[in-house]
């Protein structure tokens, strides 16, 4: 059954209802990046295995994450009560039936979940990956789905925000088969410190830019 990579960032109010939502037989991996308001403690306390990743930014969890897994297919999720855990047999489906390569959830989100400049943003990264990869995708898709060692083979080096697009542009350029399914996308707990304000948005895309170039 595969691990779940699940980075966070003082998140400790989402983190109960991320966790009860996973699938049986799926291990969350909790990398807590830094934070301020005890989310590592809460999670170890709920029976999750808990990452100290000290060096701030999303891939560096991320990265830190798949260091620790274990398991052959490894699943990423953003865990601020966004993404519906129940989608993960979805997503990792094909990766372990040997269908796919990489799958990643595209977002099919409520009205007030996805502000109108990070539906924007993403919608553009989405554009230059197609043109790039040939891979039909529509959304950069923060629940996604690997076989570790490959992902682990691919060289990733991006340790902030352009660890989600690096990956894709390196698995298309390696050949990899790129499938994308449908997630759902609710309101998050609490107050994004990416997609939530301008600011945040232009700096992952910003970021990702740099991996573009």
């Amino acid at each position: 059954m595969p691990d779940v990579v699940l980075p966070v960032l003082d998140e400790e109010a989402a983190i109960p209802g991320v966790l009860a939502g996973l699938p049986a037989g799926y291990t969350p991996i909790v990398v807590d990046n830094g934070s301020a308001d005890g989310s590592g403690d809460v999670a170890r306390t709920l029976g999750a295995r808990v990452v100290e990743e000290p060096r701030r930014g999303f891939g560096a969890a991320c990265w830190a994450g798949l260091l620790a897994a274990t398991a052959d297919v490894v699943c990423f999720m953003d865990c601020d009560g966004s993404l519906d855990g129940g989608d993960l047999p979805r997503v990792a489906g094909p990766v372990e039936s040997g269908r796919a390569d990489l799958v990643l959830g595209a977002r099919h989100a409520a009205r007030d979940a996805w502000p109108v400049h990070a539906r924007l943003a993403n919608r553009y990264l989405a554009h230059r990956i197609r043109h790039a990869t040939g891979a039909p995708l529509t959304d950069l898709g923060p629940m996604r789905a690997a076989r570790r060692d490959a992902l682990l083979a691919l060289g990733l080096a991006d340790r902030r925000f352009g660890w989600p697009l690096e990956m894709v542009l390196k698995a298309g350029r390696a050949g990899w088969r790129i499938h994308e399914v449908d997630v759902s996308y609710a309101p998050r707990v609490g107050r994004s410190k990416v997609t939530g304000t301008v600011r945040g948005t232009l700096r992952a895309v910003r970021d990702m830019a740099a991996v573009l170039r």
